[in-house]
């Protein structure tokens, strides 16, 4: 199976998962990092792999026009449901059925580790960028992907058992809260996402790699991410 193929067999996971309150780390601290990386609202803003909506409703409140864009039918519907008055399209992030030049705003907020077609991707989100526009990215942070912690000790040994600079794709299995689900996902190391940026012509204007605050661990285990980046944010400008 594709990675998007994937994704529709758990879109009814991620959509218990994701609309929990307070269950995600975008509604702990994620959704809050990301949004400081972002440029004001402008005349058009894309959000590809908007899934459920959740970030495309927030950056509508926020004064953003806001077109959501995924390929999973399932999680669409559950977008349009949420808020029928934002636009959401089923579509191909590597074929955006989109102008070229129509949006100032690209977000691609922890989508991009979920494609199967990176390069073009990228590529497509610049064709559909303004000279001057932004393309904003969140990915799982590859060293992440790559290893894991020994035990669930504060102290604990970060592994990388494999080959960080291999790509692979690779399901995650979780259980929080009551809560279960697979993420299937592609490891990436960092130099093929830049070599994707770097083709489709993004200057970086930003590079964040942010962990788990400090001030929202309530256990132990939970500070082991103080030591290892979760995530990787960038801002992109279409020069």
């Amino acid at each position: 199976m594709t990675l998007r193929e994937q994704w529709e067999d758990q879109a009814s996971a991620w959509l218990a998962w994701a609309r929990a309150p307070g269950h995600d780390s975008f509604w702990r601290h994620h959704g809050e990092q990301f949004n400081r990386l972002l440029p004001p609202p402008g005349a058009l803003t894309l959000d590809i792999g908007c899934g459920e909506g959740r970030l495309s409703r927030q950056l509508t409140a926020g004064g953003h026009r806001v077109v959501g864009l995924d390929a999973s039918p399932s999680l669409i519907a559950a977008a349009r449901q949420a808020d029928p008055s934002i636009a959401v399209i089923r579509a191909d992030a590597a074929a955006l059925p989109l102008a070229d030049a129509c949006a100032d705003l690209v977000i691609a907020f922890m989508s991009l580790q979920y494609v199967d077609a990176l390069p073009a991707a990228i590529g497509d989100a610049a064709r559909v960028l303004r000279r001057g526009g932004r393309f904003c990215m969140a990915i799982v942070h590859p060293l992440n992907s790559a290893g894991r912690f020994e035990s669930p000790a504060p102290d604990a040994p970060f592994v990388i058992k494999g080959s960080y600079l291999d790509s692979f794709t690779f399901s995650d299995a979780v259980e929080r809260d009551g809560l279960n689900m697979t993420f299937h996902s592609a490891h990436r190391p960092l130099q093929s996402y830049f070599a994707a940026l770097e083709s489709a012509g993004f200057l970086i204007e930003a590079l964040r790699e942010p962990s788990t605050p400090e001030q929202i661990i309530t256990r132990d285990s939970s500070r082991r991410w103080l030591r290892v980046p979760l995530f990787l944010h960038l801002r992109c400008l279409r020069p």
